[in-house]
């Protein structure tokens, strides 16, 4: 199923909330509604819209504070706002746009121009997320090469002096426990390395068409026996006769099982199911893993895909940003809904060409 996009209405007026509700859902839109200032704040945390229709007049909180305390938060500013008023003179428009509202609209307004204007800002809104998303992956890249070069010498010799060290030590020296410790976490950050340098050259790959359920099922058997000794319920829903899509097996093979360990991990709980799914949506092909697990905290959810940043409390990690980085290179995108306690669902999902596109 295409993810809609979701826009929080906001304003004390319940005729003006039923006739947008009903419009924008008609056009395709999820939606949320608050009938003051305060509750559109704690809306805007909970439901994270992708667009806030905002009445000026309101009770409790002013339409201005409410946009004002939305683009000063981190979290919110870039979420655009359009800001509706009865007010139609130059200078509450000047005021609304001053603090922030990405647009303004006095009442009563003509429903296709609000549409139009809810379009364009999303139009912007996505165009910008993908300039972050290109960004990112280009610091990424910075990142990888300035890690390997400053650290894989340096990590080199500290791991082989301090196995030098701990084979000279005689038994029972408690010297030994320490060097034992080094030797240990030093051996992590080499693996962390050639992880790095593995998604360095990940860009080279071998793509041929590829039915996507193949690759799924052979992921999972690779968690078989994890799977069995863990008692975790095990759900498949793939849609037969899907398109073949040109992906490299291996490297795709290990996205998936990236995120099923990811899942696996994050089901503590005695409720352990893991759901994986493959469907068509539109021109699109979505694979979907969902779990029962602890899920990701919110404010965690932005930078999950960040190397050295991990949903998990006992340690960074680069099995997500592989996974990233690899649907990424099949020109796919990666997203990921996460309720704490409740559990995680991730969604890949691929353009599917034309035949010889």
């Amino acid at each position: 199923m295409e993810k809609k996009n979701k826009i929080l209405i906001v304003d004390d007026n319940e005729d003006t909330v039923e006739l947008l509700k009903k419009r924008l859902r008609a056009e395709g839109y999820e939606t949320a509604e608050a009938y003051d200032g305060e509750e559109g704040l704690k809306k805007v945390v909970d439901y994270n819209p992708d667009l806030v229709v905002l009445d000026v007049m309101m009770p409790k909180m002013d339409g201005y504070e409410v946009c004002q305390r939305l683009k000063l938060d981190e979290n919110t500013r870039y979420i655009p706002v359009i800001m509706l008023t009865a007010k139609s003179d130059v200078a509450s428009k000047v005021k609304g746009l001053d603090i922030g509202a990405d647009d303004y609209l006095p009442k009563p307004f003509d429903y296709k121009e609000l549409s139009a204007r809810v379009r364009s800002l999303l139009t912007i809104k996505a165009a910008h997320e993908k300039l972050v998303e290109e960004e990112k992956s280009g610091a990424l890249e910075q990142m990888m090469d300035q890690v390997v070069h400053e650290i894989r010498n340096p990590l080199t010799s500290i791991g082989g002096f301090a196995r030098k060290v701990y084979g000279n030590l005689p038994e029972g020296d408690p010297s030994r426990k320490y060097m034992e410790m080094i030797i240990d976490d030093v051996a992590i950050l080499e693996n962390m390395i050639k992880q790095l340098i593995e998604l360095k050259t990940m860009a080279v790959s071998y793509k041929e068409p590829t039915n996507i359920n193949d690759v799924i099922l052979e992921a999972l058997k690779v968690f078989d026996q994890e799977i069995k000794e863990k008692s975790i319920n095990v759900e498949t829903e793939l849609v037969d006769n899907l398109p073949l899509i040109p992906v490299d097996r291996k490297l795709f093979k290990r996205a998936l099982c990236n995120l099923i360990k990811n899942s696996i991990e994050a089901m503590v709980e005695k409720t352990r199911v893991l759901k994986i799914a493959s469907r068509m949506s539109e021109d699109r092909l979505e694979v979907q893993i969902t779990d029962t697990g602890k899920g990701i905290p919110r404010d965690k959810l932005k930078n999950i895909f960040d190397p050295l940043v991990t949903s998990k409390v006992y340690g960074p990690g680069l099995g997500l940003t592989f996974t990233y980085k690899i649907i990424q290179d099949h020109k796919g995108t990666i997203s990921v809904d996460s309720e704490p306690g409740k559990g995680t669902t991730f969604t890949i999902s691929f353009p599917v060409g034309k035949p010889n596109s």
